[in-house]
C-alpha cells in the first residue's frame, strides 16, 4: 500500500538531510497530479488539504480526504495525507477518522501566550491519537482573507530563542517558521534568510517546515534544505500550471464544451510541476 504517514516522510528526510514537498490539494485533479508527478521522478510526497479547501468544498472534508487517499492506496510511490492550515478545533478533531497522519494546526495570528495554550492542547489532544502535528510560529502572510503583510517587516520573522521555548512548552512536532517566504506568490522571487533557517534549526528538535514555496526560486530552495528546512509547502505553483494550461485549451477551442478536453491538460500541467519540484532536491 502506498499510504504512508507524514511522520515517516518528513523523518527520513530529516536522517538524511534533505527534505519532502508537500502539495496542497484543492480537487480530484489535484490529486491525481501530485500522485503522478511523484511517480514520473519516483520520489515520495505528502498530498495535503487546507481549511480553506475544506471550506470550498463546502465545508465538508471526507468527499475530498476520500478522493485524496484513493489516488495514494493506487499510486506507485508512498504519498502521505496531512491536513493544512487548521483553525478549527472541529475539523482537528476530524483528522484522524478521515485518514489524516498529521495536522498543522495554526495558532499564528494568535497572541505568544495564546498560541501556546491552544496548540499545546492541540498537541495533547492529536498525540493520544496519534497524530503528528505541525504548528506555526512567526506569520508567514499571503493566506486567503488576510491583509498583506511584509515578509520582512520588523517582528514577521520567527525568533530562534521564542522558536525553542515555544517548541519545549507545546510539544510540537514540527515548526513552520518565517523566514521570507509568504503564500499565494505568483512569481518566484522571495528572497530567504538562510541564517535565521540555520539559527532555528540549532534552536528547536524538531523539523522545520517552509510555507509559501511556490514563491521561492529553485537557487533558494536547494540553500534553504541545506541550511535545515525539511519539509516544503507548494500549492499556488500548482495553480498557475493549470490555469495556464486550461486558459490556452480554451483558447485553442472556444467552443469547448467538454471539461475533460481543457482539464486534461491542465492536469498534466500540474503533474509536470510536482515533477519538477521532486527532482529539484534530488541529491540535496
Amino acid at each position: 500500500m502506498s499510504l504512508v504517514s507524514t511522520a515517516e516522510l518528513v523523518g527520513t528526510a530529516r536522517e538524511k538531510d534533505a527534505a519532502v514537498f508537500a502539495f496542497n490539494v484543492i480537487s480530484l485533479e489535484h490529486a491525481e497530479a501530485v500522485a503522478a508527478g511523484a511517480e514520473r521522478a519516483d520520489v515520495s510526497a505528502v498530498l495535503q488539504i487546507s481549511e480553506n479547501a475544506v471550506r470550498y468544498h463546502g465545508g465538508r472534508l471526507r468527499p475530498l480526504a476520500d478522493a485524496a487517499l484513493g489516488v495514494i492506496r493506487e499510486a506507485r510511490v508512498p504519498l502521505a495525507l496531512h491536513l493544512d492550515h487548521v483553525t478549527s478545533v472541529e475539523l482537528l478533531r476530524a483528522a484522524p477518522e478521515a485518514g489524516f497522519s498529521s495536522v498543522m494546526f495554526d495558532a499564528s495570528k494568535l497572541p505568544y501566550e495564546e498560541n501556546v495554550r491552544v496548540t499545546a492542547q492541540a498537541v495533547e489532544w492529536a498525540h493520544a491519537r496519534g497524530v503528528w502535528l505541525e504548528s506555526e510560529l512567526g506569520r508567514v502572510g499571503g493566506k486567503e482573507g488576510e491583509p498583506p503583510l511584509d515578509a520582512h517587516a520588523p517582528g514577521a520573522r520567527t525568533d530562534p530563542a521564542e522558536a525553542a521555548a515555544y517548541v519545549a512548552e507545546t510539544g510540537v512536532d514540527a515548526l513552520a517558521v518565517a523566514v521570507g517566504s509568504s503564500h499565494a506568490m505568483t512569481e518566484r522571487s522571495a528572497a530567504l534568510d538562510h541564517g535565521l533557517i540555520g539559527r532555528l534549526r540549532d534552536a528547536v528538535p524538531v523539523p522545520l517546515v517552509l510555507h509559501g514555496s511556490s514563491g521561492v526560486p529553485e537557487g533558494e530552495l536547494r540553500a534553504a534544505v541545506a541550511a535545515g528546512m525539511r519539509k516544503i509547502n507548494v500549492g499556488t505553483a500548482l495553480n498557475v500550471a493549470y490555469t495556464a494550461a486550461v486558459r490556452a485549451a480554451l483558447a485553442a477551442a472556444p467552443r469547448e464544451v467538454d471539461p475533460r478536453r481543457y482539464t486534461r491538460p491542465g492536469r498534466d500541467a500540474m503533474a509536470e510541476t510536482v515533477a519538477d519540484y521532486l527532482r529539484l532536491l534530488d541529491g540535496v
